[in-house]
């Protein structure tokens, strides 16, 4: 029987310490004001809601034009600045880490339990000015891209994709689905307009 203290995904076995999934956020970039706490939250329940089950982190990080566009050629081979970037660590080769552990362990103390230590699921990086620019066409307004692309990052992490037409339905579905859920409390407003972000 499966642990419901431990992080549950679909797809390969995730495992993390006991506790609640955590999501720490930075805000890396001057262009914008970003309300943290609320961004925060969104990825949190999107985790919650996703099956995820105990200690585990992830990081949700807002960063300049300048800063997403170099990751974009570095890690994509794209040229210039794109909305959101998702990083994720896969299950098996994920890196574990103790919390409140000295770096020194001599024989009298005992190795760390996996059990204690939190999984890291990965970093979604967000450029709100790019965000900005586009959500006329994409999502409608600011607020409603920035939950959009958070929640797209956060599914990325998770291991959702959009290669395929099949992909793309049941991942907008999805990302509706936990938008009306936690984004909005009901239903898309009339001007929501669901573009999948690149």
């Amino acid at each position: 029987m499966p642990d419901p203290a431990r992080p549950r995904v679909d797809g390969p076995r995730r495992v993390g310490g006991d506790g609640e999934p955590e999501v720490f956020v930075a805000d890396e970039q001057a262009e914008l004001s970003v309300d943290l706490d609320r961004w925060q939250a969104l990825a949190t329940e999107v985790l919650r809601a996703e099956g995820v089950r105990g200690l585990a982190e992830l990081s949700l990080l807002f960063i300049s034009e300048a800063e997403i566009a170099e990751l974009n050629l570095d890690y994509m081979g794209k040229e210039g600045p794109t909305d959101v970037l998702a990083f994720p660590i896969d299950a098996h080769d994920a890196e574990v880490v103790a919390h409140n552990q000295p770096l020194n362990r001599g024989p009298d103390r005992s190795p760390p339990d996996p059990g204690d230590m939190p999984l890291l699921l990965g970093d979604v990086v967000i450029c709100p000015a790019v965000a900005a620019r586009q959500a006329p066409e994409h999502a409608g307004t600011l607020d409603d891209e920035l939950a959009l692309l958070v929640v797209h990052g956060v599914l990325h992490v998770l291991g959702s994709d959009h290669h395929e037409p099949d992909q793309t339905a049941t991942m907008r579905a999805r990302e509706l689905a936990l938008l009306e859920a936690h984004h909005w409390g009901g239903p898309a407003p009339a001007g929501f307009r669901q573009e999948q972000p690149e």
